[in-house]
């Protein structure tokens, strides 16, 4: 598939900022299975200054500064890509216990792995900022992770739990509600639901991390419209061992993350990858809106 991806953020401050810094993570990062074929950035006003940089996670980042003050901020982003589904990802998708590893042996190969890139499983095995240790999602995802159990069987019993027991509610959390809230209260949106299958899969060994992205507006025919379409999406990866790398898992709907999701970067948690943050300096108070369109290309 190919889409088309539009994503406009309109920042209105209470009153005039000065010396504003943001980090824009909008560019898709390299991934596999997908390739970008054009991005464009547009911002109003132009920032003083910008400079790209590629890390420390998957993740393409841009770092703006703005010396003059400013009252109102646009930014808008439009690249065009082609998301593969390749045929060990749809074999996965029918038998998801094809050729994965246990438990047991993801454990080991995760603890003794050499790769410290991005990429590698080891970053990804410790708490994080945003998303800490609990013992009580650590409890309540036990039953998922016996040591001979398929770690893409135990990926999945997980995710469509999270999709089962949780409700999907957009007012009930926020941007920096803590994972444990959000699984105590057993609401929450994308990024909570992540969260908690990052935190369950991290406490039995299991390298687990944050994915940001989109899901394609328009469902395939006879199938319902996606939660989540239509703004910025949020999914769990889990590393499979070395031959099956990373597998994303999207307990928001209860699916793998295949050709419905566009990647654009990966991370510990949500704050390695948000799509737009920073500081300024002035007063306080400001109002962000979100537009987002996902189409399938006319090519």
């Amino acid at each position: 598939m190919i889409y088309d991806v539009r994503h406009l953020t309109t920042i209105d401050y209470a009153s005039k900022v000065r010396l504003a810094r943001l980090n824009l993570r909008l560019e898709p990062a390299p991934w596999p299975g997908q390739i970008l074929h054009e991005f464009m950035l547009s911002i109003d006003p132009v920032p003083f200054t910008m400079e790209e940089h590629p890390g420390p996670w998957v993740v393409n980042r841009r770092r703006l500064f703005f010396r003059e003050p400013i009252s109102q901020l646009s930014i808008e982003s439009h690249f065009r890509v082609e998301v593969i589904d390749p045929a060990s990802a749809a074999d996965l998708f029918r038998h998801p216990d094809h050729s994965a590893p246990t438990i047991a042996e993801v454990r080991e190969l995760a603890a003794r792995h050499r790769d410290l890139s991005p990429m590698g499983p080891a970053s990804y095995l410790y708490p994080s900022p945003m998303a800490p240790a609990s013992v009580a999602i650590g409890a309540w995802g036990a039953r998922f992770f016996d040591a001979g159990r398929s770690v893409l069987d135990a990926g999945n019993a997980l995710m469509a739990a999270i999709y089962n027991e949780f409700t999907y509610d957009g007012t009930a959390t926020t941007a920096d509600t803590p994972p444990e809230e959000a699984f105590s209260a057993r609401h929450g949106v994308c990024q909570d639901f992540a969260h908690v299958m990052i935190v369950a899969a991290r406490a039995h060994g299991i390298p687990a991390a944050y994915v940001s992205g989109y899901l394609r507006t328009l469902p395939p025919p006879g199938r319902p419209k996606l939660r989540g379409a239509d703004a910025t999406h949020a999914w769990a990866a889990l590393w499979c061992g070395d031959d099956l790398g990373w597998v994303g898992f999207d307990p928001t709907n209860d699916t793998l993350a295949r050709t419905d999701h566009i990647f654009t970067a990966m991370g510990r948690d949500y704050a390695d990858v948000a799509p737009i943050d920073g500081v300024f300096h002035g007063g306080s108070g400001q109002t962000m809106r979100v537009w987002v369109d996902v189409d399938p290309a006319e090519v």
